[in-house]
């Protein structure tokens, strides 16, 4: 009987150990961090640091794509463990979840059509329809720094929608994170426009960096995780998938 507990007690700890950690990103695609091939297989850099941060963590992970406006319900109702889909680490959403240390920090930006003469601030967004993806910090920061100088702050459910509407002049500008802008500027559709500077930083709305969310009381994910952005960091690997898809650093303290 000894035998026997002690037994079905090795098996139980050993299904505990091999748990699968399923990682949320967001199901909505946001290039270069998160994008479907035609088969649903997802690639980008931020799918590329999770498998890295899980390799060494010695974590048995699942990518796990997952709505944007429901990632936080979905973290605190246990269908995802980690939230890693550029999340940027705010005040308000710490009220709610936990979060490793940043594993990138990009400013936010205006892109506007090329020739606009538009500046990154309320003067020059005076009057124009600015647009912000839903639910995200752009959104926030928009509403409060830039709704009594727009005519109009339009949201949208994703990124390429706002850049959609740039491209066919249906609004005047959008806000959004400068690494994400760049790629889009950089494409055939995003010719048109170009990234005409910084918003002014507002950490209490825009935050320190982006970070991976977990449940409040996972403290040991998340020093794993902690530990695992502090290693590739500084074994190269880090820098290794950057390289691929940015031409600069994306990390700042």
């Amino acid at each position: 009987m000894i035998m026997a507990t002690a037994t079905a007690a090795l098996l139980t700890a050993g299904a505990a150990a091999a748990e699968t950690v399923k990682i949320g990103i967001a199901s909505e695609p946001y290039p270069p961090f998160a994008a479907p091939d035609s088969a649903g297989n997802w690639s980008g850099w931020e799918v590329e640091i999770a498998n890295a941060l899980c390799e060494a963590a010695d974590l048995e992970c699942e990518i796990t794509p997952t709505g944007w406006d429901g990632i936080i319900p979905s973290l605190l109702g246990e269908q995802i463990d980690v939230i890693m889909a550029s999340m940027s680490i705010t005040e308000d959403r710490a009220e709610k979840i936990a979060f490793t240390d940043h594993y990138y920090k990009t400013p936010a930006v205006i892109v506007a059509p090329k020739g606009s003469d538009m500046t990154p601030n309320a003067e020059g967004l005076d009057g124009k329809i600015l647009g912000v993806q839903a639910s995200t910090t752009h959104q926030a920061y928009a509403q409060k720094h830039f709704e009594d100088a727009a005519s109009e702050i339009r949201v949208y459910q994703t990124q390429d929608e706002a850049n959609q509407d740039l491209y066919s002049g249906r609004i005047d500008a959008v806000q959004a994170d400068s690494i994400a802008m760049a790629d889009f500027v950089n494409s055939d559709i995003g010719d048109c426009c170009e990234i005409v500077g910084n918003v002014p930083d507002d950490e209490s709305i825009l935050g320190k960096g982006v970070g991976a969310g977990l449940r409040k009381g996972e403290d040991e994910l998340r020093e794993k995780l902690n530990a695992a952005i502090a290693e590739i960091r500084e074994n190269g690997t880090y820098d290794e998938i950057t390289d691929k898809y940015f031409s600069t650093t994306i990390y700042s303290e």
